[in-house]
């Protein structure tokens, strides 16, 4: 099929280059046809004429970095994703441990920070409680949704409880939903790139949560990341990983207590 702009693989080449460098996410062979619809919209919007010409204009013009990035980077997230998680938090809560900051690292569109305020509603009983959740991700774009709260209806139909943390929308906003004041106060998003080099949390975090983003590093950069994350979290304190990353080489970092949850030691 002959597409709108031209695209080499030069161009996708220089695009896994640019997005390594700016993320640390090396994309595979596979992913050719993904980049182009990606970034097709960028191009477009911009009046050019072809990936090459995008890509010179991302070099002189560093505020398109941040668009660029949103474009390429995957967020594929759900309420209650990986839900043996959520229970291990309550678990983790119930047993006695003291909670009061919980950073969700790859936060997406919102719906696992919101799953983890859900969470701590049911743990603790009550929406007024005194945990902190820190939600973040290095996409702007989904930050903005994430902060809004505001989902189409069939995302939380299938939710038990969806009545004590969501409302209906009427009129203009018939079919979607929203999340209720209490808990979208118990969030703040903020955007962070895990590749810097200081990481704008303060240490002593009680869980954190960082599930299905290693998987987009290599290995040394996953042992880098790991390090990083590790030092803001407090001894005994617990690290939720994804469901395809496994952490054994650590085991002089974090214990492992469940299904890719582990403890730091």
């Amino acid at each position: 099929m002959e597409r709108e702009f031209g695209f080499t693989q030069s161009d996708f080449n220089k695009v896994r280059t640019i997005l390594v460098g700016l993320t640390g996410i090396k994309l595979a062979d596979s992913k050719e046809s993904l980049v182009y619809s990606r970034l097709t919209p960028r191009i477009r919007k911009l009046g050019l004429k072809s990936t090459k010409e995008y890509l010179k204009y991302l070099e002189d013009h560093l505020d398109e970095q941040e668009n660029f990035i949103n474009a390429l980077t995957t967020n594929l997230t759900s309420f209650y994703r990986e839900p043996h998680h959520f229970s291990i938090l309550a678990q983790y809560i119930n047993q006695g441990e003291s909670v009061k900051r919980i950073w969700c690292a790859a936060s997406s569109t919102g719906e696992e920070p919101y799953s983890i305020a859900m969470s701590l509603v049911k743990a603790y009983g009550k929406f007024d409680h005194d945990v902190q959740i820190i939600a973040s991700d290095i996409d702007s774009k989904v930050l903005e949704a994430a902060n809004k709260g505001t989902y189409p209806l069939e995302k939380v139909e299938a939710l038990p409880d969806k009545k004590s943390f969501f409302v209906k929308g009427k009129g203009s906003n018939e079919g979607l939903a929203k999340v209720v004041p209490q808990l979208r106060d118990m969030i703040e998003f903020i955007r962070i790139n895990l590749l810097d080099e200081s990481l704008p949390i303060e240490p002593n975090l009680d869980v954190i949560f960082c599930r299905n983003v290693m998987i987009y590093f290599d290995k040394d950069t996953q042992a880098k990341i790991l390090t990083k994350l590790l030092a803001k979290l407090r001894p005994g304190g617990l690290y939720i990983a994804g469901h395809s990353e496994n952490f054994s080489q650590f085991s002089n970092l974090i214990k492992p207590i469940g299904r890719t949850a582990y403890i730091k030691l």
